[in-house]
């Protein structure tokens, strides 16, 4: 395709350049719109004409299908903006473009771009207002939540998928809340968390799904439902939760070779929920004794020792803790690289505290489905990061994720 500029058009334009040197580029983006348009349009008469067996005003032998004019209609293309085009029409109504999507206003490209840029967290609103400056035409919100229904069914897949080939052995479970559009209703809406450790020690998140994280029941459907989709509850050694309502009595039952570990976090902030503050620090100290000895059972003689201290003085909180101490050592049962990361559930709490940091902007979730494709790319997100750091391979030149741990108790 060739480009002619005469003379007179020369000195034009750099009278343009010389009264707003950035005029230059608008009148660039024009001419680049307009030839695309002009291609557009041809490509589609090209196809017309092969698809009618004919050029312009040729004739059949017989009376069939022609040319009938053409309409106007505007196309935004990546990295152009919007263009227009002359749709051609034929007679009969028979011919179908391939070269612009029927029912598309934007290409493709757009499509993913703004799924991809709400899932980082813009809202729609804010995608809207800023669409005519990013691609050249307004976006409306309405479009913008169409453009995303596209990833349901990947999301879907990635939420359902096979797990039989992923050997897990500990499992962390909990469940986190969002105020969600129900039908015309604001509900508090809880969902079911699951992030599984393989045997070399990667963090995978197996499942999002809606449900009562206070109930044993929804708790029993969300295990049924890791196993229905392959996981292997024989394998499972271990699950780490906050001793939610139920989940325990569950877990045991539908994973019977496994142990439990209770969060000491969750834990010592129960137990020092029930100290006045003026003890808080000493009491404190002494559960970081507990739960930071090098053994079970130097563990257990110093929570003989805080017993013996408190119980006098601080009776409910010796039995909080006297209630959980079993559940909250198991973890010196299992490799001691692995100590660190099987303490507490901060693995998950560390996810879900992401999953709020993204859905507050929005307030309200519009719906199940937006919400899984929200915490499912997340997810992804998490497990790209999880790779540089294994459960049991912390490197031990790094103390101050010991010091981080035990900082926690004072939270």
């Amino acid at each position: 395709m060739r480009m002619e500029i005469s003379v007179t058009e020369v000195k034009e334009i750099f009278k343009i350049i010389e009264e707003n040197p950035e005029g230059i580029f608008g009148m660039m983006r024009f001419n680049v719109q307009e030839t695309v348009g002009n291609y557009l349009t041809a490509l589609m008469n090209a196809e017309l004409t092969r698809f009618l067996g004919r050029g312009f005003y040729e004739h059949g032998r017989d009376r069939v299908n022609h040319r009938n004019g053409s309409y106007d209609r505007g196309f935004t293309l990546k990295g152009i903006g919007n263009i227009q085009v002359a749709m051609p029409r034929d007679r009969l109504g028979e011919y179908k473009t391939q070269v612009i999507p029927r029912s598309k206003r934007y290409e493709e490209e757009i499509s993913r771009d703004l799924s991809l840029m709400f899932l980082s967290g813009i809202s729609t609103r804010s995608l809207s207002m800023i669409s005519n400056r990013l691609i050249g035409r307004r976006i409306s919100p309405s479009e913008i939540s169409l453009a995303n229904l596209d990833l349901v069914k990947a999301v879907e897949k990635w939420r359902t998928r096979d797990l039989s080939k992923e050997p897990i052995k500990y499992l962390f479970v909990d469940g986190v809340n969002f105020r969600m559009r129900i039908g015309k209703k604001i509900e508090t809406t809880p969902v079911l968390v699951a992030i599984g450790i393989t045997e070399k020690g990667h963090k995978l998140v197996l499942a999002l799904q809606s449900g009562d994280k206070e109930s044993a029941s929804s708790w029993r459907e969300f295990f049924k439902d890791l196993k229905k989709r392959g996981l292997n509850g024989k394998k499972i050694r271990l699950g780490i939760m906050d001793g939610l309502s139920g989940l325990e009595t569950v877990f045991k039952e539908e994973f019977r070779q496994a142990q439990i570990q209770r969060c000491q976090v969750h834990v010592s902030r129960n137990v020092l929920a029930k100290v006045p503050k003026k003890l808080k620090e000493s009491v404190a100290d002494d559960l970081r004794a507990i739960f930071y000895a090098s053994s079970k059972k130097e563990a257990l003689t110093f929570f003989k020792a805080f017993r013996s201290r408190w119980s006098q003085q601080l009776p409910s909180a010796v039995s909080s803790l006297e209630r959980s101490i079993d559940s909250c050592l198991t973890f010196f049962n299992f490799p001691k690289d692995e100590w660190l990361s099987l303490r507490t559930s901060n693995i998950i709490e560390r996810l879900n505290k992401e999953f709020k940091r993204r859905t507050k902007t929005m307030e309200i979730v519009p719906g199940e489905a937006a919400c899984y494709r929200l915490l499912a790319f997340i997810s992804l997100k998490m497990e790209l990061h999880w790779r540089t750091t294994p459960v049991g391979k912390v490197r031990k030149n790094l103390p101050f994720f010991q010091e981080l741990a035990c900082g926690n108790l004072h939270n």
